[in-house]
């Protein structure tokens, strides 16, 4: 027999268990079921076997952040299972029983610490109480230990196995009358755990969205206008349909919706490859589109003009900031640009789909499935709840798959061919059909009085948008970004550029860019005013706790906690070799507060090359898994250095230029570098881990090379001719 805790209504048994809407049920299989395959725990959050083990299942989407296991660890650690006896499972979408499963935001540890616990201590509160039943005993005498309820009074003890069946008639209490484990007592959360799937990643198992594999599929391409959004004027269909393996050619005409289902072309066939070879044979012709007028170097052209005038509005206006940089005694102007980039996840777009009897099956890697099931609903006509989305593990999102493009083309042309079809983009249709991180201007100006404090600050940004207050997708910048509300003089300015190239969130978006132009600014001004860069910050940051109020407010003594600790570890101010230098910058984002160190040496002909980074993190009181924790920080840290060194996107006549990773470059492992990452903890609810790191590790680099070269990095990726000695 198995116990099944789950998320929707099953049986009987039904309580609220949070205050996110989470519903709890109680099931039982019989031990044929729990051995096999014909227990279908759609809604299942815990199963317990007659052999002791637990199965959990995993509600978000698994994009190598280490959710499957993380989200799991925290169920286990209230069910009182040892993690050997624990097994994981990944959830289908199913938000009636699971809320909105999506991973993006660095959201999963804020949203989940308390509630993924309860479901634990639930089923462990079941357990205990069918065991006092059993022996006539107050649940109250009971505790368990590693999987086992014990009545040490009668020495009596029993395993969860054998108590799973006897759960089935009992009522569950509230979980919000539980109480939860001390952190003293933890003996899964704060362990160092790998990732659940590192055997069968390590050892090329299939279970990525790419390996997937259902009876009777066949291999699609889909090519889209390289201009994005413009319609098919002509395709050789024939040509493809005469390749040897093609089933089938045939145009879409699709939309204008940049996230939705494009115009294109599909082509399909009973291998990937045959599909490919059909594609080339297409020789697509495509209609004229008016994103074809815009271009990079255009945009850079215009942003300077764009500067050079009147803003189209003012965001921010704090006390007299023109007076102030009158009256400063040292001001610096400066302007700064960042690229267009793309995501560049080292597992393409893809997905399998089988569209029958008005029904739709999907096998997506995707990291925001409900959405996806929306847009393919309204796509093909279809109810939502005659969908399925399975998720698949993705090799990489960083944002990029909380867009389901990929998806509604996948449904579309299986639903065309009348087959199962899975559906892979080419490396080149991933790099220049993304949602990119929008690139953006900053035309600044500061001035520091004579007792060297920041007293005015000036921003006039540059983006893209429509016009008004909005901005395109993550082309944004709150008026209360550092280091608004602690200057006395601050003024935001802004100006957008209409864009009909698609953007969207990259790994900790909008932080990402802005961070480079925040951080590296308030470097010059450190360095134009005689002073220590970090003793310059501490000064900036002030003797303040909170800045602001509500959810927009800016802890600005956890930040000082964080720069004095990486500056303590880094052993910031020792003297090194020439063309050596060491930078800091620091950025809250997603919840957490870092501050990271670089140092970097520069070689004659201009190389930079990263010698070791320092990071300190605050992100409350409880790492939950220190192996995953630090991954994420190393990762970031990198990510972001790559970003800095190589990463840009061009786009001329309205297309990316950029195609594959001889023209976009990744950081590779000889640019590698040791990460050391340490921890200030705090009082704090925990907050999650996948993107606040990233943004610091940009500025920390440029300013690192300033210090070993005197010359400022003020546009990426950085152009190494500039730094020759």
């Amino acid at each position: 027999m198995t116990l099944e805790l789950t998320g929707a209504s099953r049986r009987e048994f039904l309580t609220a268990a949070s205050a996110s809407g989470l519903v709890i049920s109680f099931t039982v299989a019989t031990k044929a079921q729990a051995q096999g395959a014909a227990l279908q725990p759609i809604n299942a959050y815990v199963k317990v076997a007659p052999d002791g083990m637990v199965t959990i299942t995993n509600k978000n989407p698994e994009c190598g952040q280490g959710i499957k296991t993380m989200l799991p660890m925290l169920i286990a650690e209230e069910l009182d299972i040892p993690w050997e006896k624990v097994r994981i499972e990944q959830a289908d979408n199913d938000p009636q029983t699971y809320g909105r499963q999506f991973a993006g935001g660095s959201m999963a540890t804020p949203l989940h610490w308390e509630d993924q616990r309860r479901v634990g201590a639930v089923a462990r509160a079941m357990l205990i109480q069918a065991a006092a039943l059993a022996w006539n005993c107050p649940a109250g005498e009971c505790t368990t230990q590693a999987g086992l309820v014990l009545h040490k009074a009668s020495n009596r003890k029993a395993t969860y196995g054998s108590l799973a069946s006897q759960c089935a008639g009992l009522t569950p209490p509230d979980p919000k009358s539980l109480t939860l484990k001390d952190p003293k007592d933890y003996k899964i959360i704060g362990r160092a755990t790998p990732q659940y799937d590192t055997a069968k990643i390590v050892t090329g198992q299939p279970l990525f969205g790419i390996d997937v594999q259902v009876p009777g599929m066949l291999y699609a391409t889909y090519e889209k206008a390289p201009v994005f959004g413009a319609k098919v004027a002509s395709a050789d269909l024939a040509a493809a349909q005469g390749v040897k393996g093609v089933r089938k050619a045939f145009v879409v005409d699709g939309g204008t919706n940049l996230s939705g289902l494009l115009p294109g072309v599909a082509v399909v066939a009973d291998t990937w490859w045959a599909a490919k070879k059909g594609r080339d044979q297409l020789k697509t012709q495509w209609a004229d589109h008016p994103t074809a007028q815009q271009n990079s170097e255009g945009f850079a052209k215009r942003a300077a003009e764009l500067a050079a005038g009147p803003p189209q509005r003012t965001a921010r206006n704090d006390g007299d900031v023109a007076a102030a940089l009158k009256g400063a005694a040292k001001t610096v102007e400066a302007a700064y640009a960042y690229p267009f980039l793309s995501h560049a996840t080292l597992e393409p777009q893809n997905c399998t789909a089988v569209v029958k009897d008005g029904k739709v099956e999907i096998w997506a890697p995707t990291q925001n499935p409900e959405p996806g099931r929306q847009l393919v609903a309204t796509t093909l006509g279809i109810k939502p709840e005659d969908i399925t989305i399975h998720m698949i593990r993705c090799g990489g999102g960083f944002g990029r798959r909380l867009s389901n493009d990929y998806m509604v083309e996948a449904a579309w042309i299986a639903r065309e061919t009348g087959a199962p079809v899975k559906l892979l983009w080419t490396r080149e249709d991933d790099m220049r059909h993304d949602f990119y991180r929008p690139a953006g201007f900053h035309f600044l100006k500061g001035g520091v009085d004579a007792q060297g404090k920041l007293v005015a600050w000036q921003d006039h940004f540059v983006s893209f948008g429509p016009g008004g207050e909005q901005f395109a997708p993550s082309a944004g910048m709150a008026p209360t970004e550092f280091p608004a509300r602690f200057v006395p003089n601050c003024k935001i300015d802004v100006s957008t550029m209409p864009l009909g190239v698609p953007t969207g969130p990259l790994r900790a978006p909008g932080s990402n860019a802005l961070s480079f132009v925040m951080q590296s600014f308030i470097d010059e001004l450190a360095h134009a005013s005689g002073q220590d860069p970090v003793a310059f910050r501490l000064k900036l940051l002030g003797d303040q706790k909170l800045v602001g109020e509500g959810s927009g407010a800016y802890n600005a003594e956890r930040m000082r906690g964080v720069v004095q600790k990486v500056a303590e570890v880094s052993k910031w101010g020792e003297k090194l070799p020439a063309r050596t230098g060491k930078g800091i910058a620091f950025h809250y984002s997603h919840l957490g507060y870092f501050a990271e160190v670089i140092q970097v040496q520069v070689a004659a002909d201009g190389t930079p090359k990263v010698q070791k980074a320092w990071v300190a993190g605050d992100v409350g009181r409880q790492i939950i898994n220190p192996h995953g924790a630090v991954n994420q920080v190393q990762g970031s840290v990198l990510d972001g250095v790559s970003e800095a060194l190589h990463q840009k996107i061009t786009i001329e006549n309205g297309r990316t230029m950029e195609g594959n990773f001889d023209s976009y470059p990744l950081i590779r492992m000889n640019e590698a570098f040791p990460v050391e990452v340490h921890w200030v903890m705090t009082d704090y609810p925990p907050t999650g881990l996948g993107e606040p790191a990233l943004p610091p590790a940009i500025p920390a680099l440029t300013n690192a090379i300033f210090a070993a070269t005197g010359k400022r990095v003020r546009e990426l990726p950085i152009d190494r001719s500039l730094l020759k000695a």
